[in-house]
């Protein structure tokens, strides 16, 4: 019997894909093993009921400062949504806004110039923010690695760690847009260093709009159009495609804390190691242009629970497609909304490693992949232990999802797309494989129609009845 943890690890499967160039995982981007790498140490020393946003920060031992031509330096102009604005602002809601004191009260600690970052130690009220400039988004050179070393980074107005301007390496152009993409040369790296404990615990920024953008209706009551200046959903944010690995052993861990989503991208995201926990009241992992963006999981563990303060939230929300090469993937959707563990709007395609998703919805697997199983429960089930059977009564694996679920999809290399499965709570049969929703869009409980969302691309419904597990 094969027991399913979240701390087993997986080795990394690398993709040789669109020819992007290639680099060690335990490198992140860096293309020389000669890069060095600058030591940031966060304190809260130093702040006081009068200095709020003077942080104890260190760089190679010595105090940061407020140079801002420095490669790290600090200040407290932290973006965020504020508080007191009118209806051309930006598409805030009154709960989303902060004070000017509470935004100056976090210590911002920027990194201007590529390179590689080691952090570590604590900041109560501060945020990481990386910004190469208007022109790194095409500079090849403009590279960031941030390597979590043991920090904890609180941030209550904002993201807590956010890369804003570094080199991107794919295009958004929906017209060639592929599930195939290689991001290694991407500007913005995380690793997350060998036997860390990182804890992130992050907010978000609203919609705000371009002031010269705002195009008011004809008697001026309310905006028709305008454009964005910011908004950032996610606690651990990239506008740039990015790449989260592990170190050489993989045994370190970071755990987001998320006010809405958790883990975030514009354009592409690649996991291919590390310990990743996400706790998230929306998404937990979101990746969010239209048609094109990229959620791709090749190896290291995801543990995934979307707790529900927003009231809705996939585990994994992807624009474009969701790909699964490898790793270990624990994904819970939020309980109260019809969203599902995984989701995709162009594809979700389960090539290897192990996956089990857990929410109201299901949404299409493409054949051709790795065997998997769906269940569709007749009760909601969630805090109990769970296990699938093969025909036999074979146990195969066990689990105990925490969010009341009524589907379930349940992929690993240890099943055969040639046998039946079913689904037992203690030895109580509660779903057979592939029972309802047939691997189609899906309908949630209750007989409510499936979700709004984008059209699929042709050929992205299977035949009526067509079985999904037969891959």
């Amino acid at each position: 019997m094969k027991r399913l943890s979240v701390l087993t690890m997986f080795l990394c499967v690398v993709l040789l894909l669109t020819a992007c160039g290639a680099v060690s995982e335990s490198e992140g981007n860096t293309t020389s093993t000669q890069v060095q790498t600058t030591e940031v140490t966060l304190s809260d020393d130093g702040i006081t009921d009068i200095n709020l946003s003077e942080a104890g920060i260190f760089v190679e031992g010595k105090y940061a400062d407020n140079n801002t031509e420095s490669a790290v330096y600090t200040a407290d102009d932290i973006i965020y949504y504020e508080d007191g604005k009118d209806f051309t602002y930006g598409e805030g809601s009154a709960e989303e806004t902060h004070s000017a004191e509470d935004a100056k009260a976090h210590t911002v600690v920027h990194i201007r110039e590529a390179g590689k970052y080691r952090l570590s130690g604590k900041l109560s009220k501060g945020q990481i923010a990386v910004d190469l400039g208007k022109d790194a988004k095409e500079d090849p050179n403009a590279v960031v690695t941030l390597v979590l070393d043991g920090v904890d980074i609180t941030c209550e107005v904002a993201p807590a760690v956010i890369f804003y301007n570094v080199y991107e390496c794919s295009s958004d152009d929906a017209d060639t847009a592929t599930k195939d993409v290689d991001t290694t040369k991407a500007g913005a790296n995380v690793i997350i260093a060998d036997g860390s404990k990182n804890v992130v615990n992050g907010s978000y920024v609203a919609k705000i709009y371009k002031p010269e953008s705002v195009v008011l209706s004809s008697d001026g009551t309310k905006v028709e159009d305008a454009s964005k200046l910011h908004k950032y959903d996610g606690a651990f944010y990239s506008r740039m495609s990015m790449n989260i690995n592990g170190e050489e052993e993989g045994t370190g861990v970071l755990t987001i804390n998320a006010e809405n989503e958790g883990m975030g991208s514009e354009l592409h995201l690649t996991i291919n190691g590390g310990n990743i926990n996400i706790n998230s009241g929306n998404d937990g992992i979101n990746t969010n242009e239209d048609y094109v963006s990229v959620t791709t999981v090749n190896g290291g563990t995801l543990n995934i629970r979307v707790t529900g303060e927003t009231g809705e939230g996939d585990g994994i929300d992807s624009n474009g497609w969701l790909v699964i090469n490898g790793g270990e993937v624990l994904a819970e959707a939020c309980s109260l909304s019809a969203d599902a563990g995984i989701d995709s709007d162009m594809g979700i395609h389960i090539n290897g490693g192990t996956v089990i998703a857990s929410g109201s919805m299901l949404d299409r697997i493409e054949a051709g992949g790795q065997a998997y199983v769906t269940f569709n429960l007749r009760e909601k089930q969630g805090g109990k232990m769970l296990n699938v059977k093969n025909s036999a009564g074979e146990v195969v694996t066990e689990f105990a999802p925490q969010n009341d679920c009524s589907v379930i999809i349940y992929s690993s290399s240890d099943l055969d797309s040639e046998e039946t499965y079913a689904l037992y709570s203690s030895d109580t049969l509660i779903a057979e494989s592939g029972s309802g929703f047939m691997g189609g869009p899906g309908m949630p409980p209750g007989g409510e129609p499936p979700r709004g969302g984008m059209e699929p691309p042709d050929g992205h419904v299977p035949p009526e009845g067509e079985p999904p597990h037969r891959n």
